[in-house]
């Protein structure tokens, strides 16, 4: 049986049924929009977004006794093919060189109005 438990982020509560990091077997499994800490949604140009969505991947990996070098993989949505090199600028500040597995995909549109970034990821941490 898998053991399963949600991890505190100290992000505002998700307002569908999910929860931003969930722990299993030494796995993190998290997803992140830009959201802010008072839990307004960041609708600025994409590189606060992107800002404010790492911040907020970070915090969740740092709260299940991680780092951003524990990621292997990370799946992002964007809804404009145009950010993706501002995007991918905020994204290498945020991780060293040896980069995580990443997909990068471009859709219509995301539950969070006016937002144009989310992402998902997998960190295995030994803790």
């Amino acid at each position: 049986m898998i053991m399963r438990r949600e991890i505190n982020t100290g992000l505002p509560p998700a307002t569908a049924p999910y929860t931003w990091a969930t722990m299993a077997d030494n796995v993190l499994y998290t997803v992140h929009v830009p959201i802010r800490a008072d839990g307004t949604a960041e609708t600025g140009p994409i590189e606060r977004q992107a800002e404010v969505t790492l911040g907020n991947l970070k915090t969740a990996v740092e709260a299940a006794g991680g780092t951003l070098d524990d990621i292997t993989q990370v799946i992002v949505y964007l809804t404009r093919l145009e950010d993706k090199p501002a995007f991918d600028e905020v994204y290498a500040a945020f991780f060293r060189h040896r980069y995580p597995n990443r997909a990068c995909i471009v859709i219509t549109a995301l539950a969070l109005p006016n937002t144009h970034l989310e992402i998902v990821a997998y960190a295995h941490i030994n803790s």
